[in-house]
């Protein structure tokens, strides 16, 4: 088993920054990918960024990229979300997750541990 919380979140304004992260425990000895999953209420979960378990690869939905920079230290057990140029459309709770896999994935069934999230409210 591995737990995850997430912290970070918070209200900002249109084209401020926020720094996710995410922190694990437990089960760490083994391999993960890592996501961030982003929801809001009525709306099915959306996948934001992924890393693999090296962290040599990465990958976001389009709508983040170039703003939105995921990383990870494994020393540490930890994944980050940098986001940067925040929109109102970025308004979600914000979700980490682990996946036994070790590459990149983008399905949310892909992901076997899910954190409680942390909630990103961006105002215009």
């Amino acid at each position: 088993q591995v737990h995850l919380v997430e912290s970070g979140g918070g209200l900002v304004q249109t084209g401020d920054s926020l720094r996710l992260s995410c922190a694990a425990s437990g089960r760490t000895d083994r391999g993960y990918s890592m996501g961030w999953f982003r929801q809001t209420p009525g709306k099915k979960r959306e996948f934001v960024a992924a890393i693999s378990w090296s962290g040599s690869s990465t990958t976001y939905v389009d709508s983040v990229k170039g703003r939105f920079t995921i990383s990870r230290d494994n020393a540490k057990n930890t994944v980050d979300l940098q986001m940067n140029r925040l929109k109102p459309d970025d308004t979600a709770r914000y979700y980490c997750a682990a996946s036994e896999y070790t590459i990149v994935v983008t399905n949310d069934f892909q992901y076997n541990y899910w954190g409680q999230g942390t909630q990103v409210t961006v105002s215009s």
